[in-house]
């Protein structure tokens, strides 16, 4: 643990935490004083059933005898800049359990230059159907497919998410896919097989790749100026 001397001269700073039985890191932070340890002792107060895929990971390590290693990756850092350097480092370690994505990881995260090209050259998508758009992780979308990485499991209304005509994913800005759903139901093993637990609260849907000449219409655009608020956690958003 820090001592209050140390963690006055740390400041804000930025940190991993690796598996020392293979040296991966699976979780990237930031914060200031003993945040970085706050995570195993989080761990020692959860419940087998309740624990996420980062605890899970800490848990594991502890039962095999080891200790999580703390790396601080940068220190003495403003707060602004400690959100930089942390979404710089999740996009550099994809392995990483973190839920979210960085800080602007949506808007000037890891990107290929062709994919830079593509989209800021990209036409901007102008909405003709009642859409809910919902942006995607990356390697979700690469491992399994747009569509798998779309569907599930969101927090989200699910009365108002069945009026959208259309579900578009998106990926920094641009559109990757164009589905209709069928149903949204609640994020249970019983409704999406493929998931390992019950995600309370959250929602998911049943569905398919929207009619071509819809797709069309938006595939490949770029979300307009005004929906890339930056700094929006919310990956759901709503074009109705």
């Amino acid at each position: 643990m820090f001592t209050s001397e140390i963690s006055d001269q740390l400041k804000y700073y930025v940190y991993r935490l690796i598996d020392p039985r293979n040296g991966e890191t699976f979780y990237v932070g930031k914060g200031t004083g003993n945040r970085v340890f706050a995570h195993v002792k989080g761990e020692l107060g959860s419940e087998a059933d309740t624990l996420t895929d980062k605890l899970q990971r800490i848990r594991d390590i502890r039962v095999d005898g080891f200790e999580v290693a703390h790396v601080i990756h940068r220190h003495g850092l403003d707060q602004e800049t400690s959100f930089e350097v942390e979404a710089a480092l999740i996009d550099a370690y994809p392995e990483a359990t973190n839920a979210v994505g960085g800080r602007a990881s949506d808007e000037r995260g890891l990107m290929h230059a062709n994919q830079i090209i593509e989209r800021y050259k990209a036409q901007e998508a102008v909405f003709k159907h009642k859409a809910i758009l919902i942006n995607v992780n990356r390697s979700a979308a690469e491992k399994d497919s747009v569509y798998e990485a779309v569907r599930y499991a969101w927090k989200l209304d699910p009365k108002k998410a069945a009026k959208a005509e259309i579900v578009l994913a998106v990926l920094q800005g641009l559109i990757i896919g164009v589905y209709v759903a069928d149903q949204w139901l609640a994020a249970t093993p019983t409704n999406f097989p493929h998931t390992p637990a019950e995600r309370p609260g959250r929602w998911g849907f049943v569905g398919r790749e929207a009619p071509e000449d819809i797709a069309r219409l938006y595939l490949r655009r770029r979300l307009p100026d005004s929906m890339r608020k930056r700094g929006a956690a919310n990956p759901v958003k709503y074009a109705f």
